[in-house]
């Protein structure tokens, strides 16, 4: 889990001022933890102790206010009458880490992905991109090869995996939408070697990378690529004491498995 809030908090400072280099600082006084960090907490929240998704993704998202939620989310988020609105955001991949580290069976997990993201992600492309997210991280922490796992991603959910970083770099723009920015996270993963590659890369393609670096870093992680302990240790410090004593609770209870 703590790979997707690392990604993110790297990002963070790139989403709105891209770069095309994977020559960056990583930590500039800008960075922070945005929206997909918040959410994912929240997604941790439910698993550690039940509830609703909605019901914790509201119940963070107004605890942590002005984190960079997407327009229609926002709205979602103070009204808690409202249902799903049919989103294929990348919104749903990016909150979606914790269920891949979760469950015993890929079944399970691609289930519970389809559960996260359904009550606001609903169009089916929305709730493919949770599920492949999660999928990669099951698949990765079961110790499945980058070959075996590119294989099942793209035989079910048809992403297209074969382009090149610097195909991907030269064609990438700012778009949240799943069929676009979750496979280009995705290859950034595949074609890297360490955790540091992974994120870099992502944010070198100069798009959503705060998103496309937290859905990577999670799978880099699960993959059992190391943190370096700087990142780590500059990104726990970032977060107060609500947060840091979930991810404590969830790594404790969920990162051996």
């Amino acid at each position: 889990m703590l790979g997707a809030i690392v990604g993110d908090v790297v990002g963070s400072a790139y989403e709105f001022h891209p770069v095309h280099t994977t020559d960056f600082d990583p930590f500039p006084p800008r960075s922070t933890f945005t929206d997909d960090s918040v959410l994912t907490f929240a997604t941790a929240d439910v698993l550690l102790n039940g509830g609703s998704y909605a019901d914790a993704y509201r119940r963070f998202g107004v605890a942590y206010p002005g984190r960079g939620y997407g327009g229609r989310f926002a709205i979602w988020l103070r009204d808690a009458t409202a249902g799903p609105y049919g989103s294929l955001g990348n919104g749903s991949a990016m909150r979606v880490a914790p269920i891949g580290w979760t469950f015993d069976s890929l079944e399970e997990t691609l289930a519970e992905a389809k559960k996260s993201a359904e009550c606001t992600h609903n169009h089916p492309e929305g709730i493919k991109g949770a599920q492949a997210t999660a999928a990669l991280i099951f698949l990765a922490r079961k110790g499945r090869t980058k070959a075996e796992m590119k294989e099942y991603v793209r035989k079910t959910f048809e992403y297209d995996l074969e382009r090149s970083l610097d195909e991907v770099r030269a064609t990438a723009k700012f778009d949240e939408t799943c069929p676009v920015s979750v496979p280009e996270a995705f290859v950034a993963f595949f074609e890297s070697e360490t955790f540091e590659e992974t994120v870099r890369n992502c944010v070198s393609f100069g798009a959503d990378a705060d998103t496309q670096a937290c859905a990577a870093g999670a799978i880099a992680e699960a993959f059992g690529c190391e943190i370096p302990k700087e990142w780590r240790e500059t990104t726990i410090g970032k977060l107060d004491d609500k947060l840091r004593a979930i991810l404590d609770e969830f790594e404790t209870r969920f990162k051996s498995r």
